[in-house]
């Protein structure tokens, strides 16, 4: 197998040109058998997946190999991903399906090629004795030759965006239903990454400690602090090579050292930090507000961890055609992401996009002006500091958010389950938890689980 990426990314394009392939994506229908399905032992189909199976595969998911799952595919080539930023309302989309479609999109963890990291990921991971075929082709590409815009790592976001995918028939006003279907890691290990300036413990932009904590308390160490030189590499940021463990029953752990000869294991729950829709209105690729980090109205980065196989989440439709988009794929996440980021691992991701009309009741009243989450056993009010995505000036305050949070969770209690507004809200605290989805995204997230089985009669 040829595992040079320039290989890769003809092969993908091959006969059809650039712009032609992604003209022509839209008519692939992708297939979830042969010989390269059968060596992972994978289902290989979109509803093999709902059935609450976690088939991971075995070998590493370079582009257009193993199982794919969605009656479209959508690869990350360097051309068509937004590496930082997010599509405008007016972007060209990659990909058009119909309401109801599933579309499979290989995601690409921004970890291992980001600019403090050497912008080599061949090189980065091979330090971590990675062999060069694990480590995935278009990420590779994407590192070496993306050009759409000019990479600035001090201003940029870190995400590797793809898409936006037109869905026929969304127009503002209407809700865009989400579904992950399937998540498939693409490679055997993930990043864990904190950098100075930002996570939870980073002291504020003037070198003073943040409210509550010293200096000396800041995370990582001040005297580590590099970013006066200006050269990335040079910063003292620390990324944690994380490495993915299955167990006799197929599960899968990430492992990290604990002292000599020891280790910690925890599970896996992987998930999309980044699922959204165009929000801000058209301008240059890289506007300010179009950056990937900070989550709003139309969702991006809600870093949800309850986000995973089985759920949907619900968006209020700002464009024409909806235009979806998703990165930041993680492989564990736990509430809050003190550090800066997750388990950051690539993930072939397969949705089910279904356009909801307002009076259909086929989502939340709350969605159609609101980010709304649902798992099988609970609903999910979201509730963000700064929804307008710092196009006012950036807003972090978990007050903020956890108030949102408890008014639309009261907006859903009421208009959709029927509860007076009064007893909702002492129905909220007494039996709805409230937990923090991210502290690092600069708009901060709150999002309440309200269980479902409470409402059964």
């Amino acid at each position: 197998m040829n595992h040079d990426p320039s290989h890769a990314r003809d092969l993908l394009v091959e006969g059809l040109g650039r712009r032609g392939f992604l003209r022509a994506a839209s008519a692939v229908t992708a297939v979830g058998g042969g010989a390269a399905a059968g060596a992972i032992g994978a289902a290989g189909t979109a509803s093999a997946a709902g059935r609450g199976r976690d088939d991971y595969p075995r070998d590493v998911l370079q582009p257009r190999r193993g199982r794919i799952d969605g009656d479209h595919y959508v690869p990350s080539l360097p051309e068509q991903v937004r590496w930082g930023y997010l599509p405008a309302r007016d972007a060209e989309p990659v990909l058009r399906v119909r309401s109801g479609d599933t579309v499979t999109v290989d995601s690409v963890s921004h970890e291992g090629i980001l600019e403090d990291q050497g912008r080599d990921p061949v090189a980065w991971f091979g330090g971590h004795d990675v062999d060069r075929r694990d480590v995935l082709d278009d990420a590779v590409a994407i590192a070496r030759e993306y050009d759409r815009t000019e990479r600035d790592f001090d201003a940029d976001g870190p995400h590797v965006i793809t898409g936006p995918i037109a869905v026929r028939g969304a127009e503002p006003g209407d809700v865009l239903k989400v579904e992950p279907l399937s998540l498939l890691p693409r490679v055997p290990y993930g990043v864990i990454s904190s950098r100075h300036g930002k996570g939870a413990l980073a002291r504020r932009p003037d070198g003073s400690a943040p409210d509550g904590i010293e200096l000396s308390e800041v995370m990582p160490p001040v005297a580590t602090d590099g970013r006066p030189g200006g050269d990335p590499e040079a910063y003292g940021n620390v990324s944690v090579f994380t490495p993915v463990r299955r167990g006799r029953g197929g599960e899968l752990s990430g492992v990290l050292p604990l002292g000599r000869r020891r280790e910690v294991t925890f599970p896996l729950g992987p998930h999309m930090g980044t699922m959204g829709v165009a929000f801000v209105e058209g301008g240059t690729l890289n506007a300010p507000e179009l950056n990937s980090i900070p989550p709003n109205l139309g969702g991006g980065n809600i870093d949800i961890a309850l986000l995973r196989r089985g759920s949907a989440l619900y968006l209020p439709v700002f464009a024409e055609g909806a235009l979806f988009y998703t990165g930041d794929p993680h492989f564990a996440m736990a509430d809050g992401e003190v550090a800066l980021t997750a388990v950051e691992g690539s993930l072939r991701a397969t949705f089910r996009l279904t356009v909801c009309k307002p009076g259909s009741g086929d989502a939340p009243s709350v969605a159609f002006r609101y980010p709304f989450g649902e798992t099988e056993d609970a609903w999910l009010p979201v509730g963000l500091s700064d929804p307008d995505g710092g196009l006012g000036g950036q807003l972090g305050d978990l007050d903020v958010a956890m108030r949102r949070a408890v008014v639309n969770a009261l907006d859903f209690l009421e208009h959709d389950q029927g509860m007076d507004r009064a007893v909702a809200y002492a129905y909220l605290s007494a039996a709805a938890d409230f937990h923090v989805s991210q502290v690092v995204d600069r708009t901060v997230g709150v999002h309440a689980t309200i269980t479902k089985e409470h409402f059964t009669d």
